[in-house]
């Protein structure tokens, strides 16, 4: 649950904003160290909702120092505003490797060894003790 809203951010005046920033930050400070004597907080979850409304406060004033202040449009949806995602193309799939031809043979089973080879499980290697010299 937010403290405050971005949208209701935007719609206060300047002296409002700055006025409830320091409100907030007060408060922040006031839990923090509290926290910090090792007292009990009610609400350890209120220092992360304060940190991230302070953020928002902050963004909202960058916003209008840059003069990229986002418009709010009255009735609809925050998630309404956002514009659809473009599809991506489906991936092409990869063609299949072509397997290595046998050479041509007159004994069948030539051509049924490679397969044979790749289906076995790989036998673990062991490095062979080393013998003492003999004197």
């Amino acid at each position: 649950m937010a403290i405050i809203r971005i949208h209701e951010i935007r719609k206060l005046a300047k002296e409002e904003r700055a006025k409830r920033l320091s409100e907030l930050k007060a408060e922040l400070s006031k839990l923090m160290a509290t926290k910090a004597m090792g007292g009990s907080i009610e609400n350890p979850g209120r220092i992360r909702l304060l940190k991230k409304t302070i953020a928002r406060f902050h963004t909202v004033a960058r916003e209008e120092e840059l003069g990229i202040a986002k418009v709010e449009t009255e009735g609809k949806s925050p998630k309404a505003e956002k514009p659809a995602k473009a599809e991506k193309p489906a991936k092409a799939e990869k063609p299949a490797k072509a397997e290595p031809e046998a050479p041509e043979s007159e004994e069948a089973g030539a051509a049924e060894e490679p397969a044979a080879k790749e289906s076995k499980p790989k036998a673990k290697k062991t490095m062979a003790k080393k013998e003492a010299p003999k004197e």
